[in-house]
């Protein structure tokens, strides 16, 4: 089969004229980006990560409103609870006095909304995909998922993970790349820095591996990433960092300006946001905070709570250096552009160079 008759055949099966779909970004929920999107006719997607089961509801109904509706909701799979050590996060604590406003001593005791209440959410919202990251869906959602009909996405940073979604029931399996900006989706976070594979090698493996569809995303964000992509075995391409530029992603000035001129090196991979290993611009918060000298990281989701008031301040004053500032190796590619031209460009141009 051809590169672009799978693609038409992925389209058809999922209800799309396009095949692009926009990554789930846990700090980019925007419901106007994912409407652009779908009205492209790809993929919109929210990360329910931080979200409460109202806040789901609001976010679908919204972008039911205001497009086609074609959409994917995704959720981490919950991490074990984290070992607790009260003194080094005083020295994690002490380590951000230096970077923004006092962290009391109770910030990393803040923990994500309920999953199985957010499980019942997503169902409830209706999507016709719901995809897992971090890890797959116990046994009885996956029933659950299955009876309603909506169709499972698996997202996999390894053939390992790829064979077991597959034999989890996965529908389609999403092949994330070392380039990806934001969080790693390892299934076990220790590996996240150990098991860094990139996508040209990974996507190829993948396909040979499973039966089931592939979608290739990390490090893609121009027609050419699309392209050369589907002629590596995948039937569609999840792009992240080529649309947080778009107007509609809403993300702070400060983030946008500085993606347009980044190189693919001045990103690394760091666990000194949230605790979980994430790609982003290599800023000085970062990279102080990546030193021998500076204290580790706390764990996930400890991490996260004790740099919620710096990484809140650094938005507020547009201070890119202390921001959350998540971004793929590719995403010097990524232009400023309204996001429904964009999808339609990458695509247009994308099966030009196909056929």
């Amino acid at each position: 089969m051809s590169a672009i008759d799978r693609t038409e055949a992925f389209c058809q099966r999922f209800g799309l004229r396009i095949p692009i779909l926009l990554a789930p970004m846990a700090g980019v929920p925007a419901p106007a980006l994912s409407a652009a999107v779908a009205n492209a006719g790809g993929l919109g997607s929210c990360g329910v990560l931080l979200m409460k089961p109202d806040e789901i509801a609001a976010w679908a109904d919204k972008v039911r409103q205001d497009s086609n509706g074609a959409f994917q909701l995704n959720i981490w799979i919950p991490d074990p609870p984290p070992e607790r050590d009260r003194a080094h996060e005083r020295q994690v604590i002490e380590f951000l006095s230096a970077w923004g406003p006092p962290v009391s001593e109770d910030a990393g005791d803040a923990a994500p909304p309920d999953f199985a209440a957010q499980c019942d959410a997503m169902l409830a919202a209706g999507p016709r995909i719901i995809s897992s990251v971090m890890g797959l869906f116990p046994p009885e959602f996956v029933a659950r998922m299955k009876a309603q009909g909506v169709i499972w996405f698996a997202n996999v940073s390894t053939v390992a993970e790829a064979l077991a979604a597959e034999a989890a029931g996965a529908d389609v399996v999403v092949a994330q790349g070392m380039e990806a900006g934001g969080h790693r989706g390892c299934f076990d976070a220790s590996k996240a820095e150990r098991e860094m594979v990139g996508l040209f090698s990974l996507l190829p493996a993948v396909v040979d591996a499973v039966t089931i569809p592939v979608v290739a995303t990390g490090g893609i964000a121009d027609a050419r990433g699309v392209a050369a992509a589907l002629m590596l075995g995948a039937s569609a391409v999840q792009i992240g960092t080529g649309f947080l530029r778009c107007p509609e992603a809403g993300i702070p000035q400060a983030w946008a300006d500085a993606l347009g001129t980044l190189k693919p090196e001045q990103t690394t991979v760091t666990r000194a946001f949230s605790g979980r290993a994430g790609r982003s611009i290599a800023t000085r918060y970062v990279q102080s905070s990546n030193a021998p000298d500076a204290p580790r990281p706390a764990p996930y989701p400890v991490q996260r709570g004790l740099t919620a008031t710096m990484r809140a301040a650094a938005a507020r004053e547009g201070d890119v250096e202390r921001m959350q500032a998540w971004a793929g190796q590719s995403a010097g590619l990524a232009k400023a552009v309204p996001a429904r031209d964009l999808a339609l460009g990458l695509w247009t141009e994308a099966a030009r160079l196909l056929r």
